[in-house]
């Protein structure tokens, strides 16, 4: 009887993912649907175009996971060694499909020109293993059974890569699976650190891994976002969907009005809906963000029903000029002040005339502060018929900063449509 696939491990495969230009897209997308199968991700390798590395990586991976998957390196050029590499480390030999050199012909033929001679490499397939379909490109996918274990061989570009796991990888997969399967959920919060996240959520989430079925939970943080990842597994999917539902809402009711999301929604997503429900219409004025803060509510598909615009304010001119904030104002608070920035929140819904504008301004950094306004400092005003205004010393460099001040400007605005 064959056994059941329980661990895998991803080996992505190219010099250029060991620079700073290419980013590995692709182990995140497979975690994803392995996951999903009831098949563990224990490790990612990103290893680069020299055999002797990808054959130790390969050896070792091999030694502990029931399913190895590489992605790149099917290529027709002479850096493409991954079906050299792999049927040496499980010492087999290749054989050359004439299907697949068919097809890669006539891929060539539809473009008007000829197969370079160089493309016909990948038709090699390794001995007893199965070539994969690539309609999408030349590079066909392989895969090969072992001793009760699976290697997998993916093209590298996704849009090769995706569909060809989804038609003829997964339901090999999912037939190896016995049924296991691996439910998350994901619980979103703005407005508090990590650690007073974690404070409040410790002692519930401790008592998770001690009920049936156990669950595992994970908090993760970026500028503006904490997020509370639980996972449970098992083959009565129903039952693990109720316990994480159970788990979720108790979760939720000890972090209070911190959750803005339990089904996956971004902050964008959800202010978003709160104004369309409320059939408002918002605008901002920025100044150290620079406009990020647009940037996130206009992401949402259809926000063009909700949002009407902005200002960016950066020279104070512009904001006296554009947003008629008094320059008495400014003069006497300075241009990072409570008063600025009620004044640019106020401005900025008159002249576009929205029934709520947001306005964000503080010292971004590296330089630019002083001891009663250190780098970091930002204020953020929400205007409707009431004002509320906040003042927030955010860590982290330039860049940080700019994403917390408009996390925080986003939670704001959610906390004041209420």
């Amino acid at each position: 009887m064959t056994r059941p696939l329980e661990t895998a491990e991803i080996v992505a495969i190219g010099s250029e993912l060991l620079t700073a230009h290419r980013i590995d897209t692709n182990s995140l997308f497979l975690t994803g649907q392995l996951n999903e199968l009831g098949i563990s991700v224990r490790l990612k390798h990103v290893v680069g175009d020299h055999p002797s590395d990808l054959r130790a990586v390969l050896l070792a991976a091999l030694s502990r996971a029931d399913l190895v998957i590489t992605t790149g390196g099917l290529g027709p050029t002479d850096d493409d060694l991954t079906r050299e590499v792999v049927a040496g480390v499980i010492g087999r030999g290749m054989h050359e499909v004439p299907d697949i050199l068919e097809s890669i012909s006539a891929r060539f033929s539809k473009r008007g020109v000829p197969m370079p001679a160089i493309n016909r490499r990948q038709a090699q397939v390794i001995d007893d293993g199965r070539w994969l379909a690539n309609p999408n490109g030349t590079a066909p996918g392989q895969m090969i059974e072992m001793n009760g274990k699976v290697i997998v061989l993916l093209p590298g570009p996704p849009r090769e890569l995706k569909p060809m796991f989804l038609a003829s990888v997964e339901p090999v997969l999912d037939a190896r699976s016995a049924g296991r399967r691996v439910r998350r959920r994901v619980i979103k919060t703005s407005g508090r650190s990590e650690s007073q996240v974690e404070e409040t959520a410790q002692p519930i989430y401790s008592l998770f891994l001690q009920q049936q079925p156990p669950i595992e939970t994970t908090i993760l943080a970026s500028p503006g976002l904490v997020e509370l990842q639980l996972s449970c597994s098992g083959s009565d999917v129903p039952a693990l969907d109720r316990a994480l539902e159970h788990a979720t809402a108790q979760l939720a009711s000890g972090l209070g009005d911190a959750v803005f999301s339990v089904d996956g929604r971004s902050l964008e997503e959800v202010v978003g809906e709160q104004l369309r429900a409320r059939g408002w219409r918002v605008a901002a004025a920025e100044s150290c963000t620079g406009g990020a803060l647009l940037q996130r509510l206009t992401d949402v598909a259809g926000s063009s029903a909700w949002v009407e615009g902005g200002v960016v304010a950066y020279a104070n001119a512009v904001k006296v000029h554009a947003l008629g904030v008094d320059a008495a104002v400014v003069a006497a608070h300075g241009a990072v002040s409570e008063e600025t920035a009620r004044a640019m929140a106020a401005g900025v819904r008159h002249r576009l005339g929205v029934d709520v504008g947001v306005a964000i301004t503080g010292v971004a950094g590296p330089g630019g502060g002083t001891d009663e306004k250190p780098v970091g400092t930002v204020f953020v005003a929400v205007a409707s018929e009431t004002m509320d205004v906040r003042r927030f010393l955010f860590p982290g460099d330039r860049s940080m900063v700019r994403q917390f001040s408009a996390a925080a400007a986003l939670n704001m605005l959610r906390r004041h449509l209420g």
